[in-house]
């Protein structure tokens, strides 16, 4: 299997400094991150590695999903999938990611309600993401949509 590479160039001190997000192996993009930047609830020019991780957890869920809906004989035709991932400070001192909330939506046929459910938590727990992320508080709010 490949390994995949993503690169930080940072300048400066904690608090002063800055650095680009380079995605490596792509090429694809590169992207600006700062301390001051991450921690402000405005913020909207600068990603933040919560921002990055929530769009490899939605990209892989979204994958592992697919999958276990073929398994159970549904035909995946659309999933929306959206990970809100909530950095704080937890009661043990100093910052972490505290919470990811998984919310799907999927039109998917020859499946019903519990069936879309019950892949919707398997994905969960099989995303090799969510695997990464056993420490942390994964919710999922799944629901089918009529086509």
């Amino acid at each position: 299997m490949p390994t995949r590479t993503a690169r930080t160039a940072w300048d400066g001190g904690f608090t002063d400094g800055s650095g680009q997000v380079e995605l490596t192996s792509s090429g694809l993009a590169t992207f600006d991150v700062s301390w001051p930047k991450r921690i402000d609830e405005g913020n909207s020019d600068t990603t933040t590695p919560e921002e990055l991780l929530g769009a490899s957890h939605a990209s892989c869920y979204s994958m592992q999903f697919a999958h276990e809906l073929e398994d159970k004989g549904g035909t995946p035709k659309s999933l929306d999938v959206t990970a809100d991932v909530t950095f704080g400070q937890p009661p043990s001192g100093g910052f972490a990611i505290t919470g990811i909330a998984l919310t799907v939506r999927g039109e998917v046929e020859g499946i019903d309600d519990a069936a879309f459910k019950e892949a919707a938590e398997s994905a969960k727990t099989g995303c090799p993401v969510s695997r990464a992320l056993a420490g942390v508080e994964i919710t999922l709010d799944a629901a089918l949509e009529s086509a």
